[in-house]
């Protein structure tokens, strides 16, 4: 799929025999277009480009346009656009999508997320995916950013040392996570075990989450949406939604967050998703859970 689809150039005027054997198909492109809408918000993102899959796939890229550039915009309006295209693009680290992510971050500088919010997003999937999957969007990262004429390294945004990390990374992950959570954690964690306790409090929180270029809020929402592209941590989505909760974000912007990611991800990680939200942050007027005899 991808979203290089682009709707810039038209096949007419054109002699039969000066066409390359792709004119033929180029020429049912201007059959199938997206809406109006959908193509506004594309050049927006994607301005001048052409797109291959649009030659080749057209009904394809017509529906996923219309899918992804209009009727889902509609429905994501407690989210920023920055905001949208930066989650948009720590799911796509989540689902290992690296030629996606190339063509998404281009969009997302456009529009005017800055080198350090991209460079942050990638280092915020690090404790999440693992440096094994995230060495791929790093590079990825630095070449669209060298391409675009920045200089690397990007200026430094870390606030902790070796010596402090560990107990600032406690004070923000009970920021975060709630202060008896964290105590439970440490308490309920075999001996054997404690270690990755600490390591947790001191690199994932102490080295991440008290870095600068993005706020706490921001960095939740990014690991919420790596989460819920990754699949198969249930717990740690539901985990994230109360953290997300506890930072000031609102369920009505987690919903517009996975309302984004919907194109991307699929209907089973995005509902999974949901179904860990409403756990956590029911609908005004769901029901109350039945309890168990």
């Amino acid at each position: 799929m991808g979203m290089s689809h682009g709707w810039g150039e038209s096949c007419t005027g054109e002699a039969e025999s000066n066409r390359s054997p792709h004119r033929v198909l180029e020429a049912a492109v201007t059959l199938r277009k997206p809406n109006e809408a959908a193509a506004a918000a594309h050049e927006r993102l994607f301005p001048g480009h052409v797109s291959s899959l649009a030659v080749t796939d057209p009904e394809l890229i017509e529906y996923f346009d219309n899918f992804a550039f209009d009727e889902v915009l509609r429905h994501t309006a407690d989210l920023p656009e920055r905001a949208r295209l930066m989650t948009q693009l720590a799911a796509m680290i989540g689902v290992g999508a690296v030629a996606e992510y190339r063509i998404m971050l281009g969009a997302a500088l456009t529009i005017g997320v800055t080198p350090v919010e991209a460079k942050e997003i990638v280092y915020q999937a690090v404790p999440y995916v693992g440096m094994a999957r995230v060495f791929d969007f790093l590079h990825a990262t630095n070449e669209t950013l060298t391409d675009r004429g920045v200089r690397l390294p990007l200026e430094e945004q870390s606030t902790t040392t070796p010596a402090t990390r560990r107990a600032e990374g406690l004070a923000v992950q009970k920021r975060i996570v709630g202060d008896e959570t964290v105590d439970a954690l440490y308490a309920n964690a075999p001996e054997d075990q404690q270690h990755i306790q600490e390591l947790l409090s001191a690199n994932c929180f102490g080295d991440h989450y008290t870095r600068t270029g993005l706020d706490v809020p921001t960095r939740e929402l990014l690991t919420f949406a790596i989460l819920a592209a990754l699949g198969g941590a249930d717990a740690q989505v539901r985990g994230h939604v109360a953290a997300n909760l506890n930072v000031g974000n609102t369920r009505a912007t987690l919903i517009a967050v996975l309302t984004g990611l919907l194109p991307f991800i699929g209907y089973p990680r995005t509902l999974n998703a949901l179904s860990a939200v409403d756990a956590v942050a029911p609908s005004p007027g769901a029901p109350a859970p039945k309890e168990e005899a």
